[in-house]
Parts: C-alpha cells; structure tokens; sequence
C-alpha cells in the first residue's frame, strides 16, 4: 500500500496541469505596441515591417524597420529607417518609391518583470525623428513623406505576464506617448495641403498615443495578439500668403489654414509564428474606424523579429 501511495505520488501530472514556464513562451511581439523590455549589453534587434495603408482611394505602401542595439545595462539606443509609395485613385501617384524622416531613439529600463512579483517591466523611451524627408517644393503632393519638423516623442512603456487559468501565459503591454513638433517652413506644394507659390509656415500640434495589447500563448511556437489603440492630434495651422497672387501678398496672413482636432480609436488583431526564441514572424491587419475627422483605414503588415 506504501508503495502504491508513494507511486502514485511521484505520477507525472497531466499536460492542463503544468503551468507555462517563461521559456516555453517564445514571442515575437504584437503589431503595434513597443516592449518595456532592454536589450542585453552587446546584442541587437531588426525587425522590419511592410505594410499597405489603404484607404478609400489610395493605397500607402510602405516599410518601417526597427535597428536596435543594447548600449548598455538597461539602456538601448537604435534608428527607425521607413521607406513608401503613395498610389491614388483620384489624383498622381508618386513618382518613385521615396524615403521618410530618420529617427533615432533611447530607451532606458526602470524596473523588470520577475515571476511571482506584482512589478511589470518599465521603460521611457525618447524617439527624436529629423526632417530628412521631403515635404515641400513637391511636383505633387505625393511625392511628400516627410513632416519638415523636428519632432520628439516620450513615451512609457510597460510589460507583464500573466498566467490564466488554463496555466498558459498571457503578456500585456500597456504604452502611452506624446509627441512635440517645431515650426515649419514651407514654399510651393507641401504636405500640408499649401499650393504652388505659397510662402509661410506650419505649426503641428501636439499628438497622444495610448496602446493596450495582449499575447497570449497558445503553444511555444504559435501566439495570438491584439492591440487596442487611441490616438489625438492637435490642430496643425498653416498661415503664409502666395507669391504668384498680388492681392495675398499685401497680406502677409492672408491665407490661414486649420487641419481641426482629430481622435481615432483602432484594433490590430494579428498571428505570431516563431521558429526559435530568438527569430519570428508576424502577420495582422491594423483597422481605425471612421472617428472625428479620421478617415477609415485598414492597414495589413507583416514584420520579422531577430535578436542576436
């Protein structure tokens, strides 16, 4: 009888018993939000998107790729090169495929998730983005994919795991940003909706990000995810006057234009594969229904994730 307690005992339990140890847990990261998570001291990351912002008429092409390298304890440091092309029903497209601002980033940890504490993973993130894009003086307003403006955004970052009652992991990432722009000058045809001749400036307004997203691990291979999204932007105001007009040039302000507030609420379900803890592929479709003075865009992407 001792003998058959103790067997009984020492028997393996079933497989929906087991709770998922984090390195059965391979990830590859939702569509959308960033990780709270530093890289190791002397490793990097690239993770390269493509993408199709379609609209009602028009289809943004595009790629956004993520260079990261661990510079030290807790502090990594990297560059976002991004690449498109504009293709319109309604109006030319662009005459070739063009380069969009550079931006550079910082991110440095705060706190680390450990198993069995309530503390998530935190970060701030600094991402500085330079006009290194065209943006006015443009044959057509599609050729433009930049912003002509210094821009600086800080964001927090969060991340934790949880285990459900199924005993598989569920990761969370919670984010919020905002981002500042200086002033612009703009001459001709510009991304801000100016004409041939117009002479004067451009004064983005501020922007809110906030992004809630979850994984959760259906096997060591497979995940699934979401990111839940909210974003503002403030009024961008243009004021200038246009050369080629004599009555505008005796006004200096004669012509003012305002793009108004915007909100867009948005969703981005999509589907992780990883071959290896360290090397996966995502593929998910971003939708922002129509909000005030957003146009409806869903936007398929696939990336993939490395780290060395």
């Amino acid at each position: 009888m001792t003998a058959g307690v103790a067997g009984a005992q020492d028997a393996p339990l079933p497989c929906s018993a087991i709770r998922q140890s984090l390195e059965d847990a391979w990830w590859t990261g939702p569509m959308l939000a960033n990780s709270a998570a530093t890289l190791p001291r002397g490793h990097f990351l690239i993770e390269p998107y493509l993408y199709d912002i379609a609209g009602a008429h028009s289809n943004g092409f595009g790629s956004r790729t993520y260079v990261l390298y661990g510079l030290a304890e807790r502090l990594t440091v990297g560059f976002i090169p991004i690449a498109g092309f504009n293709s319109l029903s309604d109006a030319p497209s662009s005459s070739g495929v063009e380069m969009g601002d550079l931006t550079l980033l910082a991110q440095y940890g705060l706190t680390q998730f450990h198993e069995g504490s309530w503390v998530p993973a935190t970060a701030i993130e600094v991402q500085q983005s330079f006009p290194t894009a065209k943006y006015d003086g443009l044959d057509r307003p599609s050729d433009g994919f930049g912003s002509g403006a210094y821009t600086t955004m800080l964001a927090f970052n969060s991340q934790k795991y949880f285990w459900l009652p199924n005993r598989r992991i569920l990761r969370m990432r919670f984010n919020v940003s905002e981002a500042f722009s200086s002033k612009v000058s703009l001459e001709d045809v510009s991304v801000y909706g100016t004409a041939d001749g117009f002479r004067g400036d451009a004064r983005p307004g501020r922007s809110f990000f906030a992004d809630a997203a979850w994984e959760y691990s259906l096997t060591r291979n497979w995940v699934l995810a979401l990111d839940v999204t909210y974003g503002h932007s403030g009024n961008t105001r243009v004021t200038g006057f246009n050369i080629l007009d004599p009555n505008s040039m005796q006004n200096p302000s004669s012509i003012l234009l305002n793009s108004g507030t915007s909100d867009a609420f948005g969703f981005a379900p999509a589907i992780e594969y990883n071959w290896k803890p360290n090397l996966g592929v995502l593929l998910g479709t971003r939708v922002i229904p129509d909000g005030h003075n957003t146009p409806v865009t869903i936007t398929p992407a696939i990336a993939i994730n490395f780290v060395h």
